[in-house]
């Protein structure tokens, strides 16, 4: 059996041949039990080489980075855009509709443009995002429940899956970890991409919100297709093939100054 350093680095040589690995299949390869395997993955992240998901890994197209930023880094990471798409968001909403937050450092700037509307209902899987909201005295607040993922601030599980199954919502807000046209929408996350699915399931329409840095890239589990979005709001910096390709397929874009 060979040892701890040369197992990780054939694992690693196995990530950079296929993109992702599974620790069951790990496990069987390797002739160790899943909890070792766990622990390699556990290092390769904590160095930057893979992004854990549920059941595995996947590599990480940024080596030498943080597999998943935390909120704080992420909410340092084009505010200024973030900010401005959260504002043309809150100008969709208007009294009477009922809408679903996604968690996420691009819909907290919607909540924190909505202190000013009233008659509206808001539910959410974001915790920070529910904190935004008390300070909208004409918003209703619902929260999701279920367990926290406190890298994201955001709850995830059966009770948050099974807290929607009783509601209709006019729309969704969606943030995203990944976009491609072709592949749809995605995150590295098991759990947060099936509550995604969740989601897009009780709303009449689906309002994608994310800066332009998130499309050409993929993640390991898939939300939805494209062609269920009504409307992606994003900034000019957007490739203008996608762009094309977006509006083409009869997506309505919306644009903020990058």
């Amino acid at each position: 059996m060979v040892g701890t350093s040369e197992r990780r680095e054939q694992i690693i040589q196995h990530l950079r041949r296929t993109g992702s690995v599974q620790v069951n299949e790990l496990a069987s390869l390797h002739g160790v039990s899943t909890v070792t395997i766990r622990n390699d993955l556990a290092y390769l992240e904590k160095q930057g080489i893979a992004m854990r998901a549920y059941g595995g890994a996947i590599i990480n197209d940024t080596p030498g980075s943080p597999a998943e930023p935390t909120v704080d880094e992420k909410s340092m990471r084009n505010t200024g855009v973030k900010h401005r798409i959260g504002q043309k968001a809150a100008e969709i909403i208007e009294p009477g509709h009922r809408i679903i937050l996604d968690s996420g450092t691009t819909t907290l700037e919607i909540a924190r443009c909505m202190r000013e509307h009233h008659d509206v209902i808001a539910m959410t899987n974001g915790m920070n995002i529910g904190s935004a909201l008390l300070e909208a005295e004409g918003v209703e607040l619902l929260m999701t429940g279920g367990a926290l993922r406190r890298q994201s601030l955001s709850f995830y599980g059966t009770q948050a899956e099974q807290s929607l199954q009783n509601y209709h919502f006019d729309i969704l807000f969606l943030g995203v970890d990944a976009f491609d046209v072709e592949r749809g929408v995605s995150t590295h996350n098991e759990d947060e991409a099936r509550l995604n699915r969740q989601m897009c399931e009780v709303v009449d329409r689906i309002i994608v919100v994310t800066d332009a840095s998130k499309f050409n890239h993929s993640g390991l589990h898939k939300i939805i297709d494209t062609q269920r979005i009504d409307t992606i709001i994003t900034d000019d910096s957007i490739p203008a093939q996608r762009l094309q390709e977006l509006r083409k397929m009869g997506i309505n874009v919306l644009l903020v100054e990058a």
